[in-house]
């Protein structure tokens, strides 16, 4: 299916580079062959030497855009987060009523997109894929509250407001609903890595979306149940 998005130009917060990689061709090989890479080597064995090699281009140059590996995941995971929040806007937009749009988020949160079927940014499945196995590292660091003060995680904390809106809608007694949405986004996140790699740490039946199908399960039930 033809992206929607790709008319839009999703602005991740400046902070996170020292030139926008997409104001040249450079910078975007940059950005989109360090996904893949970071999938390949994973971001332990990533580095700026081995990107620079990749692009046929210096590290001295890659520097010019980014200061540091993390500030060059952080800012694919950002992007990461842009894309989730389009999709939220615009596909909750003219759903009426509360319980299908709640539907909807769990959907667009906890879901691998689909290219073939939903009208995502041509982008947002590798990047899906490096927040699975990567966004815990940009989060869990000494940084995170200088970080957070630069507004690096307006976006993810943007995310989690909007479907907190909803559930008040739902359920406006829910006493938890920051708690339910944030371990919604991280949960379903850990929980495809270990369907990728610690598959007895969760449940699996081929040709079902089990996560999605939880984390639906959960959420409905813990807000009707309230």
């Amino acid at each position: 299916m033809k992206s929607f998005f790709s008319h839009f130009k999703i602005q991740v917060n400046s902070s996170l580079y020292l030139k926008d990689p997409h104001s040249s061709e450079l910078g975007e090989r940059i950005i989109y062959k360090s996904i893949n890479l970071i999938d390949e080597l994973g971001f332990e064995h990533f580095t700026f030497k081995k990107l620079a090699i990749e692009i046929n281009s210096t590290e001295a140059s890659i520097y010019r855009y980014f200061e540091s590996k993390q500030k060059l995941l952080f800012y694919l995971i950002n992007w990461y987060w842009c894309c989730v929040e389009y999709r939220l806007v615009f596909e909750t937009a003219n759903i009426s009523d509360p319980r299908a749009r709640l539907t909807k988020a769990i959907h667009i949160l906890s879901s691998i997109p689909d290219g073939d079927s939903e009208a995502i940014n041509s982008v947002e499945v590798p990047l899906k894929k490096l927040a699975m196995n990567e966004s815990i590292k940009v989060m869990m660091t000494k940084e995170v509250d200088a970080e957070n003060k630069e507004g690096v995680f307006s976006v993810y904390k943007s995310i989690v407001k909007r479907v907190v809106e909803i559930i008040k809608e739902i359920n406006p007694k829910y006493p938890y609903p920051n708690m339910l949405v944030s371990s919604l986004i991280e949960g379903s996140n850990q929980q495809r890595f270990f369907e990728a790699h610690l598959p007895g740490l969760t449940n699996f039946k081929e040709g079902q979306d089990q996560v999605e199908q939880f984390y639906m399960d959960l959420v409905f039930k813990v807000l009707m149940n309230e």
